[in-house]
């Protein structure tokens, strides 16, 4: 089987993909297609049934893996297929772990890094809230290790939202060292729960796609109603410290259009969002640079979250 990120302008393909979206569409001729996103563990593909009523096109839907066979092609500088056949595969017909991507690097090794950064936090109501979000809540805590960061744009495989946040955590333990202004455990504690939200925002694999609650609320939201929840259970705990965590959480997208109620005030809000900006991007060009350009030239096009057009620096021997 060819995985999708091996595939390449002129390409003819047969195998079997997860059907991740489909939804039908018209031209400005009022013709009918289909729009139709393939998956597999390497990647999507945005793709195409011209014709949805014609032989060899039988009607599958949404998740369902199906037999595909059709022709890639590169449209405005990225590849997408046009399907001839499809059918719905059958079971035994595929193993689902091809179809379903994740992280190069191993969760429970990631895992146990982040329980030692938990560890390493010295304020005592800030160690019991991350103690009771990230060793004691098993529901929780089996969802946040195989859950994405995104629905696409970064990290958005399973595991991504425990490498992303991980990441994230490891920054901000720099920027402690680095400026000393920095509080170490409350720039640690937010940057280990910003994303928290997460889990609800988006189903689980092979759905990877926003909940009712995750539209409606979003991430950000949710995290801080989970963090104002579980510090409700610590006796005792300062009000005013569980407030400069919430604003770090609220603020942590940094600007009121990029989704965030409120702008950075504190200190660690700025480190914490200035982390999770460059993680993010720095993710988004890596899994950019480790595909080829789709028509083969050494740029990768146009990246609208990045705002710019991507290549990899030329290295002398």
């Amino acid at each position: 089987m060819k995985y999708i990120n091996e595939f390449r302008d002129g390409d003819s393909i047969r195998g079997i993909f997860l059907c991740k979206q489909k939804n039908s569409a018209v031209t400005k001729n009022g013709k009918a297609y289909d729009n139709v996103i393939l998956q597999d563990k390497t990647g999507i593909i945005e793709c195409k049934i011209w014709d949805p009523n014609s032989m060899g096109i039988n009607e599958f839907e949404v998740l369902d893996y199906v037999e595909i066979r059709g022709e890639v092609s590169s449209y405005n500088g990225a590849l997408q297929m046009s399907i001839k056949n499809v059918r719905v595969a059958q079971e035994g017909e595929y193993n689902p772990i091809d179809y379903l991507p994740s992280s190069s690097k191993d969760i429970e090794e990631m895992y146990a890094e982040l329980l030692k950064l938990v560890d390493s936090i010295k304020n005592e109501y800030l160690h019991q809230l991350l103690v009771l979000i990230f060793k004691n809540d098993e529901k929780l805590i089996k969802e946040f290790k195989i859950h994405s960061a995104a629905k696409s744009v970064h990290h958005g495989f399973m595991g991504g939202l425990l490498e992303h946040t991980l990441s994230v955590t490891k920054l901000c333990d720099y920027y402690s060292t680095a400026y000393p202004i920095l509080n170490r455990d409350l720039l640690l504690t937010a940057a280990m729960l910003h994303d928290i939200g997460k889990v609800y925002e988006l189903s689980s694999f092979p759905q990877n796609d926003y909940t009712d609650p995750g539209q409606l609320l979003g991430h950000i939201v949710m995290g801080y109603e989970l963090i104002g929840n579980k510090i409700l259970e610590i006796e005792g705990f300062p009000v005013k410290l569980g407030r400069e965590l919430k604003h770090c959480i609220l603020a942590h997208h940094g600007e009121l259009e990029y989704g965030s109620p409120k702008k950075p005030a504190l200190p660690e809000a700025f480190a914490l969002n200035l982390a999770d900006n460059t993680d993010a991007k720095m993710e988004t060009i890596t899994e950019i640079v480790n595909q080829r350009p789709a028509d083969g030239s050494e740029w990768f096009g146009y990246n609208r979250f990045l705002e710019s057009n991507i290549r990899k620096a030329s290295i002398e021997d």
